[in-house]
């Protein structure tokens, strides 16, 4: 009997263990030859992020000079929009109290550790220029229901052009007194201007030069 049990069991594919290093040595290899304890290399991270486009504006202004209310509007700005380009318009057939050099040299002085702040000049129309230097929006200052009727019809007229809109901020309480013609005015009559333009722009230094 013992001998055809023996017969049967040697025509058995499967090793016949007759020790417990043996069932312990199986065990191992089968193990290791799982699928999920194969070390894989892990796949390269590809970056999801895609750039970003950014949120560019242009404050248009002859600011001559700048004043505390303009700076108000960019400041506040800032909040909203990635960068600010401080374009200063150029008119031929009016002179003004300040040079193009000295109004782009005081407002750089004044943003100067800004870099989301850019001043430049142009002599286009102004929703061309915002084409040009790829900004989708024009951001303005208004002071009264005056300039509110004013800018409304320019930036409906801009955006029909364009498509480029129009950020309108209120002037700040503080600051609805101020304009540049004002400060002109006062400058010419030797009046202190100190409390209506930023006082970095060291504006003292320019008026004595044009006098």
């Amino acid at each position: 009997m013992s001998s055809k049990i023996i017969n049967k069991r040697t025509h058995i594919e499967t090793p016949i263990l007759d020790t417990e290093v043996d069932i312990l040595d199986l065990i191992e290899k089968d193990a290791q030859s799982k699928p999920e304890n194969i070390k894989r290399s892990k796949p390269e991270k590809k970056s999801l992020l895609k750039d970003e486009i950014q949120k560019i504006a242009i404050f248009p202004g002859t600011f001559d000079p700048f004043t505390l209310g303009h700076q108000s509007v960019v400041d506040r700005g800032l909040a909203l929009f990635d960068k600010i380009i401080i374009a200063i318009g150029i008119n031929e057939s009016k002179r003004g109290y300040f040079s193009i050099e000295q109004r782009i040299k005081m407002i750089k002085s004044l943003f100067l550790n800004n870099p989301k702040i850019e001043v430049d000049s142009y002599n286009i129309l102004t929703v061309d220029y915002a084409t040009k230097v790829g900004a989708g929006y024009i951001l303005r200052g208004i002071r009264s229901v005056n300039d509110f009727e004013y800018e409304k019809t320019i930036a409906d007229v801009n955006r029909e052009l364009s498509g480029v809109e129009t950020i309108i901020f209120f002037t700040e309480p503080k600051y609805t007194h101020i304009s540049s013609t004002i400060v002109r005015e006062l400058i010419r009559y030797k009046k202190d201007v100190s409390g209506f333009v930023p006082s970095e722009m060291n504006l003292d230094s320019y008026v004595r030069n044009n006098y």
